[in-house]
């Protein structure tokens, strides 16, 4: 497909019209815009989901995961789970810099010290740089909802990200209690003990979509 021709008038009402849609009704209209699609992950609690529900849709659809090296082993343990048994075609992308040698050099900064930006950019925006620049999706489709950030609150179901993506956040309405439904309803795990370590609070916002 070509290029999609995206403005503040047409997100608006996209996110109009489907406010209150089901998340495969989203997707669907997602892939009509276009086919040249990746949904992130970090294997983040309820990431199953979004990647259940896309998947549903569309089950070649490339799984960008930017996998910082700080995450727990649960999270690991969780990861290979999901990814075998949704069958996910898993594009994985990595620091080029180990945590051992980071460890060393720089360690985990706090969010205060001048080596923040700098360590946020080793771990998570320069590996998604590269899976942008290979995949050059049209479509991003992201677990983003409503009340975790105030970046987050402001943007919709549609939005266009800072490279000029649409991104597209299917559950954005929906509540931690009906999403949990959801994970039964689709037997689904759920993994809690997860680390970020470029963010201190829950509510701060990563980089990537900021």
């Amino acid at each position: 497909m070509g290029e999609i021709i995206m403005d503040k008038n047409i997100i608006d009402e996209l996110n109009i019209q489907y406010k209150k849609a089901l998340p495969n009704e989203i997707i669907k209209k997602a892939f009509e815009l276009s086919n040249e699609a990746v949904v992130t992950t970090n294997f983040r609690p309820y990431e199953s989901a979004i990647l259940h529900a896309v998947s549903n849709v569309n089950s070649k659809i490339p799984v960008v995961w930017c996998d910082t090296g700080y995450n727990t082993p649960q999270t690991y343990k969780h990861a290979e789970v999901l990814i075998a048994d949704l069958g996910l075609n898993i594009f994985l992308y990595v620091p080029k810099q180990t945590v051992a040698h980071r460890d060393v050099v720089m360690g985990i900064p706090s969010i205060d010290s001048p080596e923040h930006s700098l360590f946020t950019e080793q771990v998570k925006l320069e590996p998604f740089k590269r899976a942008l620049e290979f995949h050059k999706p049209k479509v991003w489709f992201t677990n983003l909802r409503q009340g975790q950030t105030s970046f987050r609150d402001s943007i919709g179901i549609f939005s266009l990200s800072k490279d000029d993506v649409l991104k597209v956040s299917p559950f954005y309405y929906w509540s931690d209690e009906k999403l949990d439904t959801y994970l039964v309803e689709n037997n689904l795990p759920n993994e809690f003990k997860y680390f970020d370590p470029t963010k201190a609070l829950e509510n701060r916002e990563c980089g990537l979509h900021a």
